[in-house]
């Protein structure tokens, strides 16, 4: 059982000493710097906090970490069917920072800032700059709410909405809990597992100081980057009452084997941590790579669903703009 708290700017500090420079993320790994490609670094360049690097094989080219961060060349070339909104988020977004794509959910863009940014991101090309929810913007945000009666749940994503001080986000869900017809807060997060130290004693006192029933839905692809610092940071939230639930993305190279998605699921298990979604990589462009056919998905889940009780099955699925939901691969649990 976990007691200790981390200082409550630990994880600031973290954030401001991420790693940027490809050529010393390699150094670092004893790498050569050729694996990296500046005309990727300069259309999305790299973040990834030291914490997560620790935990990256020295002088493995194809560490499963490794390349979901480093920008490579093959980014650089176009793919049909690759957009840079494969979602169609554009026009689901009512209001700056607001996007309402499903009826009784609305997600809010709490932060466009990440600790880390994943090369297969499908909001690698989103606008943030004109989605801030800031004084103004985050009143239009709540006045939107106001006039949807039908909504149960509001969402924060971003981005990464933890990348925002505890004292704004406790102001931000507390405005969230005035709207009597929201009954849950969910929380879309990469935090916990790349600076575990973000899960503060502030961070959780925001999330359970309200009437809504707080959700965290972590972020986690493959079973190296859960380390004994994430074990904790999981524990933190767990032992606060918050249900924690995780979702990967299907990535060639990473985690398409029947082993690695298994020991996924049982690992995170073990920190007390569900499987939700497992989904098929939204056709980003610049992510093409790692894209994993539907038949080949499918074959994965029904290995999974042979080794494995069904509560540690996640869901295979995929997002279509325009549907009332997340359209299922393979029949759920």
């Amino acid at each position: 059982m976990t007691s200790c708290w981390p200082a409550a700017d630990a994880w600031q500090q973290s954030l401001r000493n991420v790693i940027t420079d490809p050529n010393e993320l390699l150094a670092k790994l004893a790498l050569p710097v050729h694996l990296g490609d500046t005309s990727a670094q300069a259309q999305f360049s790299l973040r990834v906090p030291r914490e997560l690097v620790a935990r990256i094989h020295p002088g493995d080219a194809q560490d499963p970490i490794l390349l979901q961060v480093l920008p490579q060349q093959r980014e650089m070339t176009p793919v049909t069917g690759f957009s840079a909104d494969p979602l169609a988020e554009m026009g689901s977004n009512p209001v700056p920072g607001v996007v309402h794509k499903y009826r009784d959910r609305v997600l809010l863009i709490g932060s466009g800032g990440c600790a880390i940014n994943c090369r297969y991101c499908f909001r690698r090309h989103f606008p943030y700059q004109d989605n801030q929810l800031s004084g103004e913007q985050w009143q239009q945000a709540l006045d939107y709410i106001d006039t949807h009666p039908e909504l149960e749940e509001a969402i924060l994503s971003g981005g990464d909405p933890l990348v925002t001080p505890d004292s704004r986000l406790q102001r931000m869900i507390a405005d969230l809990a005035q709207r009597p017809q929201l009954k849950r807060l969910r929380v879309h997060t990469r935090l916990p597992i790349v600076i575990p130290d973000r899960v503060t004693e502030g961070l959780v006192k925001a999330m359970t100081a309200t009437r809504l029933k707080p959700v965290l839905v972590l972020h986690c692809n493959h079973p190296q980057e859960v380390d004994a610092s994430v074990r904790d940071a999981i524990s933190r939230l767990i032992q606060a009452g918050i249900t924690v639930l995780n979702q990967a993305v299907l990535l060639r190279g990473i985690n398409e084997t029947v082993e690695t998605q298994k020991a996924l699921s049982e690992t995170l298990f073990d920190c007390g941590v569900l499987p939700y979604y497992l989904f098929v990589l939204d056709p980003v462009a610049g992510a093409a790579h790692f894209d994993v056919s539907d038949a080949e998905a499918k074959q994965l889940l029904a290995e999974l669903q042979a080794c494995l009780p069904g509560y540690l099955v996640p869901r295979l699925a995929r997002e279509i703009p325009g549907k009332p939901s997340k359209t299922l691969l393979m029949p759920g649990r």
